[in-house]
C-alpha cells in the first residue's frame, strides 16, 4: 500500500472507481492483505446504512454510479426494510448468524438521506415510500420530548441504556440524521417531518458546548471531531437563522482549533473532509467568510490519504487516518466518499463554479 501525495483535487475517477466496487461488490472472500478492506465472504451479514452512501451522491450523471445507486436502494428497500418492524435493522444477513436485534437512530437517518437521493435520481416510487415509512417511524420509535434515542432493541423497540461513548449516548451529533425529517417535509409536506427536524435543532443547540472535547484522551477527542461535523451538517437546513449561523461559525473554529492541536498525534481523512465541506457550504450561503488559507490546507491534507496500490480493492480509496507519520493499515469506503466530495467541492471553488446542494451531501 502506497501513499498519493499529489496535486490537489484528487483523481475523482480513481476515487469513483474505488466507490462503485467498495458499496456494489458481491466479492467471495479475498486473501488477507495490508490493508482492511471492503469485502467479506458472501452472505455475511452487512451494516444496512453502509450498502448506501456514496454512490447516490458521486457524479450523478456518471451511469456506472447511478446504477450502483440504485441496486444499493433495490436492497435496502427489498432486503433490509422490516415491514413488520417498520425499521431498518442495524444489520442484514440471509444465511450466516445472525446479528445482535438493534436499530440505530443515526443509521435509519443516513439510509433515509440515501433513498430521497435514489428517488431523485430514479423516481421509483418504492424509494420514497420506504424512506416516508422510516421517517415517520423514527419519530414514532426514537424521539422523546427529552432525547433521541439512538440505538433500540428489536422487536420490543426498547431503548438501550446509554453509554459514555458518543455513538450509544444522545448528543448533537444526531442532526445529521435528523436532517432525513428535514428533506423529508421538503419532498412530502408532512407538517411531522417539520416539527421533529426543529425538535432536533434546539436540543442539539442546548447539548453541543458539552460535546467537545468530551474526552480527556487526545485520540478520542479526533473521533469526536468526526461527530461533532455531523452536527454543523446538520445545522444547515437552517443556516440562515441568526442562532444557528453563529453556531456554525463557532463550530468551525472550534473543530479546526482541535484538529490542528490533535493531528501531529492522530488525524482522521474524514475529518479534514467534513470540516471543508461545512467550509464551503457556509461560504456558498454566505453566513461565514471563507478562510482560503485553512481550507486549502485542509484540502491537501485530506489529499493526502488517497492511495495508489495494484489491488483493486485499495486503489484510489482513501485511508482512514494516521498516527504520527505512519499512515493506519486501513481503506475506508465511508471515508472516501467524504473525502471525494469535499475535494471535488475544494476543486470547483478554486474554478468559479461552486454551486453546493445541502441534498447531496454524504
Amino acid at each position: 500500500m502506497s501513499v498519493c501525495r499529489t496535486s490537489i483535487p484528487c483523481s475523482t475517477a480513481r476515487a469513483g472507481g474505488f466507490s462503485d466496487r467498495a458499496f456494489s461488490s458481491q466479492t467471495a472472500a479475498l486473501p488477507a492483505i495490508t490493508a482492511r478492506t471492503w469485502a467479506r465472504p458472501r452472505g455475511c451479514r452487512r451494516r444496512s446504512r453502509d450498502t448506501l452512501s456514496a454512490p447516490c451522491y458521486i457524479s450523478p450523471n456518471a451511469r456506472n454510479y447511478s446504477d450502483a445507486a440504485v441496486r444499493a436502494a433495490r436492497f435496502l428497500t427489498d432486503r433490509a426494510w422490516s415491514c413488520g418492524l417498520g425499521t431498518f435493522p442495524f444489520e442484514y444477513s440471509d444465511n450466516c448468524e445472525q446479528p445482535k436485534p438493534l436499530t440505530y437512530f443515526f443509521d435509519c437517518g443516513i439510509i433515509v438521506r440515501g433513498l430521497l437521493a435514489a428517488w431523485r435520481a430514479s423516481r421509483e416510487q418504492t424509494f420514497l415510500d420506504t424512506a416516508v415509512a422510516a421517517g415517520r417511524s423514527m419519530i414514532a420509535d426514537f424521539a422523546t420530548r427529552a432525547a433521541i434515542h439512538p440505538i433500540l432493541r428489536l422487536p420490543e423497540k426498547q431503548a438501550l441504556a446509554y453509554e459514555a461513548k458518543w455513538s450509544a449516548s444522545p448528543g448533537c451529533y444526531q442532526l445529521k440524521s435528523a436532517m432525513a425529517w428535514h428533506e423529508l417535509c421538503e419532498e412530502t409536506g408532512e407538517r411531522s417531518f417539520a416539527l421533529a427536524y426543529e425538535q432536533a435543532i434546539e436540543r442539539a443547540l442546548q447539548s453541543e458546548a458539552a460535546f467537545l472535547p468530551g474526552a480527556a484522551d487526545r485520540e478520542k477527542v479526533m473521533d469526536r471531531l468526526h461527530a461533532y461535523s455531523y452536527f454543523l451538517e446538520g445545522l444547515l437546513p437552517c443556516c440562515g437563522q441568526s442562532d444557528v449561523a453563529q453556531a456554525i461559525s463557532a463550530g468551525i473554529a472550534k473543530t479546526a482549533h482541535y484538529m490542528c492541536d490533535i493531528a501531529p498525534l492522530f488525524a482522521r481523512s474524514d475529518v479534514y473532509a467534513q470540516l471543508l465541506r461545512v467550509r464551503l457550504f457556509a461560504a456558498h450561503a454566505g453566513i461565514v467568510p471563507l478562510d482560503e488559507t485553512q481550507a486549502a490546507y485542509e484540502a491537501a491534507r485530506a489529499g493526502e490519504f488517497q492511495l495508489e496500490s495494484g489491488d483493486p480493492r485499495i486503489e484510489g480509496g482513501f485511508a482512514f487516518g494516521r498516527k504520527g507519520a505512519e499512515m493506519l493499515p486501513f481503506v475506508n469506503p465511508v471515508s472516501t466518499g467524504f473525502c471525494l466530495q469535499a475535494l471535488a467541492l475544494w476543486s470547483d471553488h478554486r474554478n468559479g463554479t461552486l454551486n453546493p446542494r445541502r441534498q447531496a451531501l454524504i
